[in-house]
């Protein structure tokens, strides 16, 4: 074997293999569900995890969980159900503390039945159109929702994946599960006690950036919308809008093309170009000098900035600086732009317009990306795009929504309620109870009721088929598949022990809660540069190793974990929801961190008390 050739221990190796898989996961070069599927492959080759057992995780009871767990989550959303609650949040008024009071308090709730990404994800356009409509800066209202979404998630076995995890490793190690409501004592205190110190001091310490309230200050259009000219000189005579692309190296979003006093959107352009016509884009003083070098394109008509008569004529025509809930398209052929943020799980993260083949493939021009509160500079087609990106998309009316979805964006504007079918309202709710008393009397394991439920509904039309698979996060799927023989690994090598030994070591002169608090910051820090459900995968063994270590009960322990590791407020990248916010809220990584820590700090002082009278050693 590997291990006895180089002669180093196993839980050496397992050592080497999770700091660098850690480091990998900080680095962020590489997709962590790619880290983690290295991370298992490396422990194999080094005889850490036996090759017959390298891909059991996949059909681990955690993993089928989580999987339903999304698809049904996607069915309440389908359903109507949520898109009830958030037309109720719209009528909340103007007064800031009662926007946060029902935008928290709503995710909070909503993220104990539903996956809390997808409660956020629901909410976030709702908070969006919030802050526009009140002259509030979203930045107020954003990261509170993110971390709401993560308390909400404490409160039920579905909530979050590490209670999902944690539920399961006990099961193992006890043959019994935790149920579907043993988090709720604990989750419930600690979510109120957090959401009434989010929304009477939290949001104070969130950055208040002026001008945020409507991104069309981000995608400030007015100033690049140009008008060029085909003369009969110029080389784009002749080229279709394809052509015309290949000839300057550099996708320019052509909005429109004017003929004869006809206008056509430019993604439904297809012939050539013509002396005379005049050609409608977005471009910055390098495209301009690009165009005209290149294709002889020069402009003859651009909004002036002293006139306001024409700049408000020239607003009102292509949307630049209008509400973007009251923009109307450019041409009368139902060309749109839309703001959309692109998801974690998106297919645009890490790759270019160009590689995706954006307008061919998916009938769509980026005309701005915006990333860290204010707008990229730089060539189009050189950006790749990242997590929290804010993209303004030009688009088919029609159309537009299907390829979003399919892409991995979240609108975030123009996002209509649909109320959906009362039958299929009816049955989403019914089928979520029954599965929720099957826990609850322990009829069925929680994969087989989950599994059920998800299946049910898709058979019986609250979710079509499609949306199903779609619903299904594979990144986060890989991941925690890969990690759980990880994870074992830890435990089986003695890595678990010798951490536990060096706490044990630290706490011998403490009581028990010094250890469980070490153990919660641990836990804490871990999941804030990892993925939440790695940092309860990989703690796990720990906790348990420590609490036999003390030969006191395992539950207080495995649950300080299940709080911990869902306590992802330091950064943008330790969950997904923070990072979802990153780009519409136009925060900085450093921002996190200023309402992140009195949060984690008041958490863990009410979380671990609350664990041992719920919990007693």
């Amino acid at each position: 074997m590997i291990m006895e050739s180089i002669g180093l221990t196993p839980s050496t190796l397992v050592f080497i293999v999770l700091g660098l898989t850690l480091a990998a996961f900080m680095w962020g070069r590489f997709r962590y569900d790619l880290v983690a599927l290295a991370a298992l492959l490396g422990s194999v080759m080094l005889g850490l995890v036996p090759a017959d057992d390298a891909f059991m995780g996949f059909g681990h009871p955690a993993v089928i969980t989580v999987a339903a767990v999304l698809v049904i989550s996607r069915g309440f959303e389908r359903s109507g159900v949520v898109d009830i609650i958030a037309n109720q949040v719209l009528k909340v008024g103007e007064r800031l503390l009662l926007q946060l009071l029902v935008l928290v308090g709503t995710v909070v709730v909503l993220s104990g039945v539903m996956n809390n990404v997808g409660a956020l994800a629901l909410l976030l356009p709702v908070a969006m159109r919030l802050a526009r409509e009140h002259n509030t800066s979203p930045s107020l209202l954003l990261m509170p929702l993110a971390f709401g979404s993560l308390l909400g998630g404490l409160t039920t076995l579905i909530g979050t994946p590490p209670n999902i995890i944690i539920s399961t490793y006990r099961g193992n190690v006890t043959g019994e599960n935790f149920g579907m409501f043993s988090f709720t004592p604990v989750g419930v205190v600690v979510a109120l006690v957090g959401l009434v110190f989010i929304v009477l001091v939290g949001w104070r310490l969130t950055p208040k950036r002026s001008g945020q309230a409507s991104t069309e200050e981000m995608f400030d259009t007015a100033n690049y919308l140009v008008e060029l000219k085909v003369t009969e000189e110029s080389k784009a005579n002749g080229l279709t809008l394809h052509q015309l692309h290949d000839e300057l190296e550099e996708t320019i979003p052509v909005l429109a093309v004017v003929r004869e006093d006809n206008r056509r959107a430019g993604y439904s352009f297809h012939g050539v170009l013509q002396e005379g016509d005049i050609l409608l884009l977005e471009a910055g003083p390098d495209e301009l000098k690009l165009l005209e070098d290149k294709v002889g394109l020069s402009a003859i008509a651009e909004p002036e900035e002293d006139n306001e008569t024409d700049r408000d004529e020239a607003d009102s025509e292509n949307g630049a600086s209008q509400p973007l809930d009251e923009r109307q398209p450019v041409d009368t052929e139902g060309l749109q732009l839309i703001e959309a943020v692109v998801r974690s799980d998106s297919m645009m993260v890490n790759r270019s317009v160009r590689q995706l083949r954006l307008n061919q493939q998916f009938g769509l021009h980026l005309v701005a990306v915006a990333r860290d509160g204010g707008r990229l500079k730089q060539r189009l087609r050189d950006i790749r795009f990242q997590t929290g990106d804010v993209l303004l998309l030009q688009g088919s009316e029609n159309e537009i929504a299907d390829s979003l979805a399919t892409l991995g964006c979240l609108p975030l504007a123009n996002r209509e309620l649909h109320l959906g079918q009362p039958r299929k309202l009816a049955l989403s709710i019914g089928i979520f109870a029954l599965a929720i008393l099957a826990m609850l009397f322990d009829l069925l394991p929680a994969a087989v009721v989950m599994s059920s439920a998800a299946l049910i509904s898709l058979l019986i039309g609250v979710l079509p088929l499609r949306e199903g698979y779609q619903a299904i996060d594979g990144p986060v799927i890989v991941l925690l598949a890969a990690m759980l023989p990880v994870g074992e690994a830890l435990e089986t090598s003695g890595g678990a022990d010798i951490i536990a030994d060096a706490l044990l070591r630290f706490g011998v002169e403490w009581p028990i809660i010094v250890s469980l608090a070490g153990l919660f910051i641990l836990s804490m820090l871990l999941s804030n540069v990892v993925n939440n459900a790695a940092a309860a995968l990989l703690m796990a063994p720990i906790a348990a190793s420590l609490a036999k270590g003390f030969g006191v009960s395992l539950d207080p322990f495995l649950m300080v974990v299940a709080v911990s590791a869902s306590c992802a407020f330091l950064t943008p990248i330790g969950h997904q929801s923070n990072t979802l916010v990153l780009g519409p809220g136009g925060y900085q990584f450093g921002d996190y961190w200023k309402l992140g820590l009195p949060l984690s700090l008041v958490v863990m002082v009410v979380a671990i008390p609350a664990i041992l009278w719920v919990w007693p050693l």
